[in-house]
């Protein structure tokens, strides 16, 4: 058995890049739907499924599909289940695999659920950002509370595995206003929450309006206070984290396709800019898509890159210390081929950053708050 590969997990990621209107925060590969015929696009995504499963002919049945974006709700369910047919026809879908789709409350009130229900998906994650109509305004958003309490009755009418996406740390917001609105989204009963603190990207409109001085990030010693708020808060209401900003009720409704990445896994990305990360001859092959949709459509072959050992082991170590499942250390040492420091494990006990059990290193609260660093104390230096 290799430390990375499809013995952690098969997956697919399918990157739909366009959005009714581009959120001011955002910097993944967007653009505006305008009046776009989704037919070009699509056809060169199951062209360049085929060309995927040309390189990977002894791959497993996949665990998981994720529709992300962008808007990928913006799709009907009948073009949803025709490139589902053609993956299971081309890859084959696992019996019980998780099949995700990432939504805006407007997309579900427009009386698509079923029909995506209908096409195979079985996991909606719905990107509600706020319930505050002031935050929503302010983060670009084109729903208000009552179309975000809207949708997401839709959404648990048709999906028991749902989940809510909420963006905290605004400038200016206290602890006591996060708690309130965190505790209202908790009492609407979504089995699982993804809280994302606010980063402003230098590319994005917020960036380019901090740059003006238009608008001033939250200093991080304050995000940290809300972080852990967030954590005591979603404990205590039986959602705790299972990631550093993912949050569960149980395992049942933890994201699987998440774990594949955290966990070294493989997975495909086809779309626009979509990366993947691929196992073949023994070799770590990563890959990323054209960016553009009309370079994507005119041919939608990825670049491939083959990782060194040290690169692979180092994305191992970054990824695995997200999740509370935790670092393995006897992968690590095979994969380094040497130990961690045993000066900066005692270390991380010590100041309680985090603890080993049956060689499995987990970090606390606050070391989830310095996770970069810790993977940068451990790893061996070049």
């Amino acid at each position: 058995m290799s430390d990375v590969g499809p013995d952690f997990g098969f997956g697919l990621y399918i990157h739909w890049p366009f959005c009714a209107r581009i959120c001011p925060y955002c910097d993944f590969n967007v653009y505006a739907a305008k009046d776009r015929d989704p037919a070009p696009l699509i056809a060169a995504m199951l062209d360049d499924l085929a060309a995927h499963k040309a390189r990977l002919p002894d791959h497993p049945a996949l665990d998981s599909v994720f529709f992300g974006g962008g808007t990928p709700s913006l799709l009907s369910g009948a073009e949803m289940a025709a490139i589902l047919d053609r993956v299971n026809d081309t890859f084959g879908i696992g019996s019980g695999a998780e099949i995700t789709l990432e939504a805006n409350p407007n997309d579900v009130l427009q009386g698509q659920p079923a029909s995506w229900a209908a096409a195979g998906i079985n996991r909606l994650s719905l990107g509600l950002q706020s319930l505050q109509n002031e935050a929503l305004h302010f983060l670009g958003r084109d729903h208000d509370s009552a179309a975000a309490h809207r949708g997401l009755d839709a959404v648990q009418a048709l999906f028991d595995n749902h989940s809510v996406d909420l963006i905290y740390a605004r400038p200016g917001q206290s602890l006591s206003a996060w708690e309130r609105e965190l505790k209202d989204v908790l009492a609407l009963g979504a089995p699982h929450l993804s809280l994302y603190e606010l980063t402003i990207e230098e590319r994005t409109a917020f960036g380019q309006r901090a740059a003006r001085g238009e608008l001033k990030p939250m200093p991080d010693d304050d995000q940290a206070d809300l972080y852990e708020l967030t954590q005591a808060i979603c404990e205590a209401a039986g959602l705790p984290a299972y990631e550093v900003s993912n949050h569960a009720r149980d395992q049942a409704f933890e994201a699987r396709h998440n774990h594949i990445y955290w966990a070294s896994g493989d997975w495909i990305g086809i779309g626009p800019g979509a990366h993947g990360r691929l196992t073949v001859n023994g070799a770590r092959i990563a890959t990323e898509a054209p960016r553009r949709p009309a370079d994507y459509e005119a041919n939608p072959a990825a670049a491939e890159t083959r990782l060194s050992q040290i690169d692979t082991a180092r994305e191992y170590l970054a990824m695995a210390l997200r999740p509370v499942s935790g670092l393995d250390l006897k992968r690590f040492t095979r994969l380094f081929a040497s130990p961690p420091p045993q000066g900066v494990l005692e270390d991380l006990v010590s100041n309680q950053l985090a603890s080993i059990d049956d060689d499995m290193l987990t970090l606390s609260v606050s070391g989830r708050l310095m996770a970069d660093h810790i993977a940068a104390l451990l790893a061996p230096q070049a």
